[in-house]
């Protein structure tokens, strides 16, 4: 069913753990039948994927220093030197992208379609590769000085695209500009949460930034946080502030802006002097293609049609029907791969009837997942058996999905005292409307009285984040592959995406041993963090889709990352 398989993603997990890892594999399901429904339709932005920091570590107690710094593979061409294309190369690749991006300073987003143009134009200290590794990018190497302090040696011979070197001073004021209050134009920056608490950022020379935590965490969090996170040029973004950057981005990533418009398109084109991205994602130095073109086009019918057309080259999103009928054209070609946004059904724990355990078991039990997965996504997702899906490391295999059972439901409830006489609004976006109306539907079918009110985000992440809400229709990224970076900021008490508004002291005092325990204790306390939730279910449990993207067969050297980023700088168009 895949065209990439995706191998071992565990790369920054060894890191945190200094042991070997085998990750678990994951169920393939066959691609099926049914309705064109959108494979992806829940990466609905619930504050993550982009969401939280995504996760990293050190050797037994998180504590210890490590004098070893993490460096990256040699392999970085001298500076008088430019890496020959080899006759590989060249084209403009245009991205048809689902929704209009939020900005293009890239301090003041929440959005992984944002993030995707973003992510051409800016990088950042590390990067993540398509196997979900986190490697060194703008940073050459760094070490853990004590519990709290961290520093990071910079790449020499990186420039911005107006020709300024990049130095320590920009990456400590860009890294300020997200993490301390106010300091992006006296607003706090909304990618805040993506970074652990940090005291203080200091730039001791040009190549050297020292970052002191508000407290120890695992290397896996800083660095899953510092990916989600680009240097901006000090100079020019004092001289312009961030409207000024917004309207013309400058960066230091491979491609350059040229023009656009954040509701249509965004024009780039390579930058020449690149200084060649991550060692440890070679082919290293200038982009291949010359340049890229994101276009805004929210209609699936219309991103299927400019494909077609050779309009567009890559098209992400595809629904079960389009994606069956597109690998039978020889000009196009279809991927799917493994996903990392867990989806669920969040139930507000502090209303009736969702207040009673029993009612939320209930509906667990109410509920076939696996016809929903099988017959209306096409095979195309894997089953959540509980609130830490089957990629993770800490993933319990002794918990078994709820399975489908109507008699058990209604038994549920007659023991809660509520019986199937009462009604409940499943709250979700447009493009969830067709899975909520299935989903409902199958709740009527035990006579419950259910039903569907569809909102734009903003509205319902604010109302569903206050408790006014009773279910929604929810999802979060995990792309680092850790329960910190899913369940701390949905299930702990507080969590800026606890949409359930669970809240349980034990759990809480778990996930707070866990984020800075080694590897063997916290095995250990993820599988009770998994029973407690489990048993509790603020959830009903459902999957992880696919992603599934398709592109033109003239691209070369397209892999698409599993969090549903594009990565262009060693992709380009053959002639």
């Amino acid at each position: 069913m895949a065209d990439n398989e995706n191998p071992n993603v565990t790369g920054n997990m060894d890191r945190l753990y200094r042991t070997d890892l085998s990750r678990r594999a994951l169920l393939r399901l066959a691609a099926g039948s049914a309705a064109g429904l959108s494979l992806s339709a829940l990466l609905a932005a619930c504050g993550g994927g982009d969401s939280t920091p995504t996760p990293s570590g050190g050797s037994g107690q998180q504590g210890a220093a490590d004098s070893t710094p993490t460096q990256a593979s040699d392999g970085t061409p001298a500076a008088d030197e430019t890496p020959e294309p080899a006759g590989e190369g060249g084209g403009v690749i245009t991205v048809a992208i689902t929704a209009p991006l939020q900005s293009l300073d890239p301090a003041n987003h929440r959005d992984r379609v944002t993030e995707t143009v973003l992510r051409a134009m800016f990088d950042g200290l590390v990067t993540r590769r398509q196997d979900g590794e986190i490697v060194p990018e703008i940073a050459e190497s760094w070490e853990q000085i004590d519990d709290t302090t961290w520093e990071f040696k910079i790449r020499s011979g990186v420039t911005f695209h107006n020709g300024d070197p990049l130095t320590a001073e920009d990456v400590r004021f860009s890294l300020e500009r997200v993490a301390m209050d106010g300091m992006m134009d006296g607003e706090t920056s909304p990618r805040k949460s993506l970074l652990p608490p940090i005291a203080e950022i200091t730039a001791p020379d040009d190549q050297t930034v020292r970052i002191v935590l508000e407290s120890a965490v695992p290397e896996a969090i800083l660095l899953a946080g510092l990916v989600h996170n680009q240097i901006v040029p000090k100079a020019y973004v004092e001289e312009v502030g961030g409207e000024g950057l917004a309207a013309k981005p400058i960066g230091a990533g491979p491609f350059k802006f040229v023009e656009g418009d954040v509701s249509d398109r965004i024009v780039l084109e390579r930058y020449d002097d690149y200084y060649g991205g991550s060692p440890d994602m070679p082919p290293v130095g200038p982009a291949k293609a010359d340049g890229v073109v994101f276009r805004v086009i929210p209609e699936l019918s219309s991103r299927l049609a400019s494909l077609k057309a050779g309009d567009v080259h890559i098209v992400q999103n595809l629904n079960v029907d389009s994606a069956r009928s597109l690998r039978t054209d020889p000009n196009i070609v279809v991927k799917s791969y493994e996903g990392t946004r867990t989806t669920w059904l969040a139930m507000n724990v502090t209303r009736p009837p969702f207040d009673n355990k029993l009612v939320r078991q209930a509906m667990n039990y109410g509920l076939d997942v696996q016809s929903i997965i099988d017959e209306v996504l096409g095979g195309e997702a894997v089953r959540m058996t509980g609130a830490v899906p089957p990629f993770s490391q800490f993933y319990d295999d002794s918990l078994q999905p709820y399975p489908y059972d109507p008699d058990k439901a209604k038994q549920l409830l007659e023991e809660a005292g509520v019986g199937t006489n009462f009604q409940f609004v499943l709250d979700a976006q447009e493009p969830d409307r067709a899975v909520a109306e299935i989903i409902v539907q199958q709740y009527r079918q035990l006579g419950l009285d259910a039903s569907v009110r569809i909102w734009e985000w903003p509205v319902l992440q604010e109302a569903t984040l206050k408790g006014e809400r009773q279910m929604l229709l929810g999802s979060w990224g995990n792309s680092f592959r850790h329960p910190v970076d899913l369940i701390n900021p949905t299930l702990m008490t507080g969590g800026r995406g606890n949409y359930s508004q669970y809240s349980n002291p034990e759990l809480d005092e778990l996930l707070e041993r866990g984020a800075v325990a080694s590897k063997e204790e916290a095995a250990e306390i993820y599988k009770r963090v998994q029973q407690i939730l489990y048993e509790d279910a603020p959830w009903v449990f459902l999957w992880v889709p696919n992603e599934v993207e398709a592109g033109s067969a003239a691209l070369q050297n397209w892999e698409p990352g599993p969090d549903g980023r594009e990565l262009l700088a060693d992709t380009w168009l053959a002639s």
